[in-house]
């Protein structure tokens, strides 16, 4: 989140992941890894709770970037999903036997919170202008974010309830499976989907919400983060949405980049 001129290029898409943050210990150490491997550049943004930065490639706000604080959400890639009422989302996450952890709190144009589903996969939840989804076709920008979890079938109950999945406009938002994950698509697209974590999938993860950058090359970013600094989450692997590698940022933070199939 943020304000200023970015702000306004950054909205909320109601029902599915409109925004990506991480919260990092050390931003120019954060910078100085994914500049180079994503082509990023940086803005500052006001401050409100710490420092803070978005992300920007071809002229697009596609993250943002903050210091991690003690108690505070981990030291992470976080997915925000849109809603036009961040209290009732968090009403309902309450009564649904999940964890509201922060929030929701007043920030700049909106309403942030930040919760953990009922497996624990923590996520954002942002209520700001709203605007339609929209497929960012930039190297770098968040194109892929997808649940892994045990169950992905009690995942999109949840999550469904929450956000108000059922009665949204089936012309612009629908919920359909394919390729073994539950898919969201929005205005058209895939914008996310919940998928069951293999026996195969990275050691030791709990569910959570992976959120995949767009490259030109895949084998080539895995190649330019370990010269980074970073570590890999297992080979490079070819999915329905295109070739994956997962990754670890030089603090841990876990993350994937994809380049996506045409």
């Amino acid at each position: 989140m943020g304000s200023g001129e970015t702000t306004a290029r950054v909205r909320c898409v109601a029902a599915v992941p409109c925004w990506v943050s991480l919260m990092a210990r050390d931003l120019e150490d954060a910078k100085e890894f994914y500049g180079p491997l994503l082509g990023w550049e940086f803005e500052p943004e006001p401050e409100r709770f710490g420092p803070y930065l978005h992300a920007v490639t071809g002229g697009e706000a596609v993250a943002g970037l903050g210091v991690a604080g003690l108690g505070a959400v981990p030291l992470a890639w976080t997915s925000y999903f849109g809603t036009e009422s961040a209290d009732a989302a968090a009403d309902a996450v309450r009564e649904r036997g999940a964890t509201l952890a922060v929030g929701p709190l007043a920030f700049d144009e909106g309403r942030v919170a930040f919760a953990a589903d009922p497996a624990g996969a923590v996520f954002g939840i942002w209520e700001g202008p709203l605007g339609r989804a929209r497929k960012l076709d930039l190297p770098g920008a968040p194109v892929w974010i997808e649940l892994r979890t045990p169950d992905p079938f009690a995942a999109a109950l949840f999550y469904g309830q929450v956000f108000r999945w059922d009665g949204r406009d089936p012309e612009r938002f629908e919920v359909r499976w394919e390729h073994d994950r539950v898919v969201l698509r929005a205005e058209g697209h895939n914008v996310a989907a919940l998928a069951k974590e293999q026996a195969g999938g990275p050691a030791g993860m709990p569910p959570h919400w992976e959120v995949s950058f767009a490259v030109p090359d895949t084998d080539r970013a895995l190649a330019r983060a370990l010269e980074l600094g970073g570590s890999t989450v297992g080979p490079a692997f070819d999915s329905p949405y295109g070739r994956v590698a997962r990754l670890q940022d030089r603090e841990g933070a876990r993350f994937a980049v994809i380049c996506p199939k045409s």
